[in-house]
């Protein structure tokens, strides 16, 4: 690794997040994100449509890449709590103005309930932020085919981490 770059595989210190984090911004406002974030990159994120944003909610329309599906050509069961937890990050932060201060979030709990499923080619997120409390967070999001068909239920709760502590201190 070169004295500047920074690569999402290895761990980072704080001062080498922003680096990090402005390889995966975009500026399209129809983008959730761009290329060169490692979970993103390998759900093709950059591709998914913003549809709707607003203050602590996300409507987005993506897709099922052929690599994450099973051989039935569904979404593999395993890979929904990695889109439940991107899209959940991001409606943390939704619709927040650009440059406020930002923490880091650690997802401490999450429930999924499949009930149908996600067979693409696209399908729609939505995600809200329900509640906000201290440094916790805790967000809904659904899986729904095109006909609005409820596919994923799932329930996340994070936890804003103070950059400045070692990992593991209390």
């Amino acid at each position: 690794m070169s004295d500047k770059s920074v690569r999402a595989s290895e761990p980072q210190s704080p001062a080498d997040l922003p680096t990090l984090r402005r390889a995966w911004l975009t500026n399209d406002p129809t983008r959730l994100v761009g290329r060169g974030h490692a979970a993103g990159d390998f759900l093709q994120a950059y591709e998914w449509i913003v549809a709707e944003r607003r203050k602590g909610f996300l409507r987005i329309e993506a897709h099922v890449p052929d690599h994450v599906k099973n051989p039935r050509g569904q979404l593999f069961g395993g890979f929904t709590p990695t889109y439940v937890d991107m899209v959940a990050l991001f409606t943390v932060r939704a619709g927040e103005e650009p440059g406020m201060p930002r923490h880091w979030l650690a997802t401490t709990n999450m429930r999924i309930d499949y009930f149908e499923p996600v067979t693409g080619p696209r399908f729609i997120m939505e995600s809200e932020l329900i509640k906000s409390r201290g440094r916790l967070r805790f967000v809904e999001t659904r899986f729904l085919d095109e006909a609005g068909t409820l596919l994923v239920f799932a329930v996340t709760t994070m936890r804003e981490v103070d950059l400045t502590r070692k990992l593991g201190d209390v």
